[in-house]
């Protein structure tokens, strides 16, 4: 009879075994729980998120061309920065809505556009010099828009410094000094500033696009969603800006009206 009962005793103390088991995993997982709580309250506390190891940081990337290629006001609450290569077909899709973004917002923003020739386009770095070699005659921008809209004319064409020396005819440029610019280190120079502050901002496709130093998903070039983006940040730089005081409230007198209408004339033009 021994033998049958140890059997009983062995089976029933297993169920036993799984029940403490059961319970201790329950308490440990209820005590996880509640210190992931705030307070020990209903919700699990959120885990931040990581900063990205390749944020850029604008304020200690390199300048890249000092003065930059820009349009608008140089002291606009909005800078709109673009990296840009001129053979990169992307590029070339968005510059129609670059120029669109331009013309909506004019001196109320600063539009920068800057240099990021990628090693995968064999003519991209020269089409930049070209570019620098026609701003050093104030035609940089003309030259710029010629690259673009003839973006496939050029790319395909093993004689495209020809082409360019085309184009600097037609822009009215003195194509002799064009020419030797372009063999010189100046225009190269610039070229080579913006591409390290690209490289230091670790783009590594274009176009890449900045609205005051955040970055803008290429979904997102298209004239309304950077419409909005740029009048967000308009609204938030003018919402920044300390409320001017009051002037203290004047005796109605001849003089004093005459001195305020004096000061008056004085005041700065909106911008």
């Amino acid at each position: 009879m021994s033998k049958p009962e140890s059997k009983k005793s062995g089976a029933s103390g297993v169920p036993v075994i799984i029940i403490v088991l059961v319970a201790i995993v329950a308490i440990v997982i209820a005590l996880a729980y509640w210190r992931g709580t705030p307070s020990g309250g209903a919700g699990p506390r959120p885990t931040p998120t990581p900063a990205a190891s390749n944020t850029p940081n604008m304020s200690s990337a390199p300048l890249g061309a000092t003065p930059p290629n820009y349009l608008g006001s140089p002291n606009a609450a909005v800078t709109v920065e673009e990296f840009a290569d001129f053979q990169c077909p992307s590029c070339g899709a968005t510059h129609p809505v670059m120029k669109q973004i331009q013309g909506i917002f004019g001196s109320r923003i600063k539009f920068i556009f800057r240099h990021f020739p990628l090693p995968m386009h064999d003519k991209a770095y020269d089409a930049a010099v070209a570019a620098e070699a026609a701003g050093m005659q104030g035609k940089f921008w003309d030259m710029h828009n010629l690259l673009y809209t003839n973006q496939q004319i050029w790319s395909a064409d093993p004689n495209y410094r020809q082409v360019f020396k085309g184009y600097a005819e037609k822009i009215g440029l003195n194509v002799d000094k064009f020419e030797t610019d372009m063999a010189g280190i100046g225009a190269k120079g610039r070229v080579d500033a913006d591409m390290q502050r690209g490289k230091a901002l670790n783009l590594t496709s274009t176009p890449t696009i900045f609205i005051n130093n955040k970055s803008v998903a290429y979904a997102d070039m298209n004239v309304p969603t950077m419409q909005k983006m740029i009048e967000d940040a308009l609204k938030d730089t003018q919402a920044g800006q300390p409320q001017a005081a009051q002037p203290a409230a004047k005796p109605s007198t001849a003089a004093n009206n005459s001195n305020s209408t004096a000061s008056s004339g004085n005041a700065a033009p909106k911008q």
